[in-house]
């Protein structure tokens, strides 16, 4: 699962509310080696089409208009510091920033070209090691601190949360504390940004494939088959891309084949990236350390609603005792179809679970509890149909209209550009791509990527903000068309949901435009959204079957819908596995990152880790902003759920007032209030747990 990827800064120093920096400029006008200015409003801006010598010409002018306006605001006398000639300056320094630098390292996600990817690349790391240098500008927090000192009862509430948190940004990295300190918290920090940028590189160009014959993909449809690419010999090559790797490990009867697949997974980038997991968590321990706090944990967690690791760590056991007695009994029915199958098939039982089974027999839980046909739901999900769905849905609740641009400057020839615009009023209120199949070199997951952030410019004017989604849906081909398992279905909700959360962002800076809340609040939007993806109404709406057009017949669309309870306790438990593991990482000064995952799967989920995998090699959330913070899926989605369930399904889930009022009260905030103080505005309440734990069958009410 992954949601919001924000392509700057993953250097820990640098955590705002989220682990990573958005650092951009004054109000100066940027002009690239290309001659285009970044003054304009309501445009975007987004060039993609820069060959790897002007990425790195830009990069430089860059970085070198970026420290001229610090070196301005740095050699302010501090008894003369001003709204306007420091906060607004920094904020317009930021905001320019953040505008230019996505065109220089966003390519390394979904370029084409490995050479731009490369120089996309290398942009990031000597961006990313400028964002620790002027993190680090003691002249510039001293500045920011007399205004504090000066300015107490003048500035708006979201100018005083600007300043505040600059200030607070500024003794998280050490700038009250000795030079010494600081140079080396300096050059830790650009060692951690370095490696984390190798870590999530590493991935993106793993190319690894597994070559199978025929008899060893029994059980997979004949459309699976048909996407495969075919060797000399006829032989079916199979890569680890998602749309290859999960419908085999859910239907492939062959275990061998499943055992040879999930061993090539989570050995993905093994021996390259477990030293630079290892390097990562014994470096920012040390930061931490010299800061002053107990644990990396405990750093990241002082920004977050969680606030630290000891209300994360009765989080995850409330969760764990709750769900314990559901994973056990659950354990138990798959040991016993397992038993079964083997014995009907002539196979050897060893009487219990591998990381290689579980996948499969979860899958065989919904066909024989619920009886949910795979082959025959997915063509109802083409993707052009469950796009047309999803837009609708999403423009009724949140009043918005979403148009096609035609002939889009974009990265790829299947990207797709739209313009969002407000029904009411009919201003344009962002645009957003649409990269949804996999090619060599692109990130292998789904993301939401912000572009531009939303916010008030220089001008007073706003600034059109710009997100790109990016997924990895099986590709059309001749006689079929792309075709979605409602759990792509479900991920294309969550990841839109982001989508949303970055364009409808109206506030006033862009330290807090889009997704830059708290980390443990910023899924609570895009998990909400997903509750859509398991209601009839809206089920309708975004399915057809592929050929005739006819609708999903209602006893499938049924049994679908009462699958949701289906692998509750081992689908959740496996969430606090990865956030146990996450949490322990990040609570130490170094370790085995092996043996600890290993550890919390068999203690915890009762599955062994295969033998000689590392699967926190290739858990890009520990390298891409979520280190000690990956417990904000089950956070979130605990508050996701209360919202739902206490005002769209209370009210209507397509009551576009309610819709609205969620707009303008969650996503038009950004991150300029609080997570829990938007929580209790649109509740009405404080948030509670309940209807998290009866939307996933756990209480009286919802038992299946």
């Amino acid at each position: 699962m992954c949601a919001v990827f924000v392509a700057v800064n993953r250097t820990l120093l640098l955590s705002v509310s989220r682990p990573v920096l958005r650092m951009t400029i004054h109000s100066r006008t940027l002009v690239s080696a290309r001659g285009f200015s970044q003054t304009t409003s309501q445009r975007n801006q987004q060039k993609w089409d820069l060959s790897p010598g002007e990425i790195r010409t830009m990069t430089d002018d860059l970085i070198n208009q970026v420290k001229k306006v610090y070196d301005d605001i740095g050699s302010l006398n501090v008894e003369n510091v001003s709204v306007e000639n420091t906060l607004k300056a920094v904020a317009n320094v930021k905001l320019d920033y953040a505008s230019s630098r996505h065109f220089l390292d966003f390519p390394q996600y979904v370029s084409p070209a490995k050479e731009v990817r490369s120089a996309s690349t290398e942009a990031d790391k000597k961006l990313s090691e400028f964002d620790v240098e002027i993190s680090m500008r003691e002249d510039i927090f001293e500045r920011l601190t007399a205004l504090q000192k000066k300015h107490q009862g003048d500035l708006s509430p979201e100018e005083k949360r600007f300043l505040d948190r600059l200030v607070t940004l500024g003794k998280r990295r050490g700038l009250h504390l000795s030079k010494d300190i600081q140079e080396e918290i300096e050059r830790l920090s650009k060692r951690i940004s370095e490696l984390s940028i190798e870590f999530t590189s590493n991935l993106n160009e793993d190319t690894t494939s597994l070559v199978f014959h025929e008899h060893e993909l029994g059980g997979l449809a004949d459309s699976y088959l048909k996407g495969l690419e075919r060797t000399a010999n006829g032989q079916y090559k199979v890569t680890l891309e998602y749309p290859h790797y999960y419908p085999l490990m859910k239907r492939c009867h062959n275990p061998e084949t499943r055992r040879k697949m999930e061993t090539a997974f989570h050995s993905r980038c093994k021996e390259v990236n477990t030293p630079i997991l290892e390097q990562l968590i014994q470096l920012r321990a040390k930061v931490a350390d010299l800061l002053g706090y107990s644990s990396h944990a405990n750093y990241v967690l002082e920004m977050n609603m969680a606030k630290n690791a000891r209300n994360v760590s009765d989080f995850l056991d409330t969760f764990y005792d709750t769900l314990k007695p559901v994973g056990v009994k659950e354990r138990k029915y798959i040991l016993a179809l397992k038993k079964r199958e083997c014995l009907m098939k002539g196979l050897h039982f060893d009487g219990k679970i591998n990381a290689w089974d579980l996948p499969y027999y979860m899958n065989q839980v919904e066909q024989c509890k619920f009886a949910v046909n795979k082959d025959k739901l997915i063509e109802y999900f083409p993707l052009d149909v469950v796009t047309e769905g999803l837009f609708g849905i999403y423009q009724e609740l949140l009043g918005l209209t979403f148009t096609k641009v035609e002939h889009p400057h974009v990265w790829h020839e299947n990207v797709k550009l739209y313009s969002a615009c407000d029904t009411e009023t009919g201003e344009e209120v962002g645009q957003f791509y649409l990269d949804l199949h996999p090619r060599e070199g692109k990130y292998g997951h789904a993301a939401c990527f912000g572009l531009q952030p939303g916010c008030r410019g220089p001008d007073g004017k706003r600034r059109l903000p710009v997100a790109a989604m990016v997924a990895n849906f099986t590709k059309p081909r001749e006689g079929w068309p792309s075709l979605l398992q409602h759990h792509e279905v479900e991920t294309y909700f969550h990841e839109f949901g982001h989508v949303m959360h970055e364009l409808c962002s109206k506030t006033t800076f862009s330290e807090f435009s889009g997704t830059l809340v708290e980390t443990d609040f910023v899924e609570v939007p895009s998990q909400m959204l997903e509750n859509w993806v398991w209601e009839k109404e809206p089920l309708r709406r975004m399915s057809r079957h592929y050929r005739d057009g006819s609708p999903i017949p209602d006893n499938l669309l049924e049994k679908l819908i009462a699958s949701r309870v289906a692998n509750t306790g081992l689908m959740n438990l496996r969430q606090v596995v990865l956030s146990k593991v996450d949490q322990s990482l990040h609570t130490s000064s170094s370790a085995d990152t092996a043996d600890v995952f290993a550890k919390y799967c068999e203690d915890i989920l009762g599955v062994p880790a295969t033998a000689g995998t590392n699967m926190t090699a290739s858990f890009s959330h520990l390298a891409g902003g979520y280190d000690g913070q990956y417990y904000s899926y089950l956070w979130s989605e605990v508050n996701s759920m209360d919202i739902f369930f206490s005002r769209f399904k209370k009210e209507g889930i397509m009551n576009p007032k309610v819709g609205k009022e969620y707009r303008r009260v969650i996503l038009e905030a950004g991150g300029s209030v609080d997570g829990m103080d938007m929580l209790e505005t649109y509740l009405g309440r404080q948030p509670c747990q309940e209807a998290f734990f009866q939307c996933k069958g756990l209480t009286k009410s919802h038992e299946t």
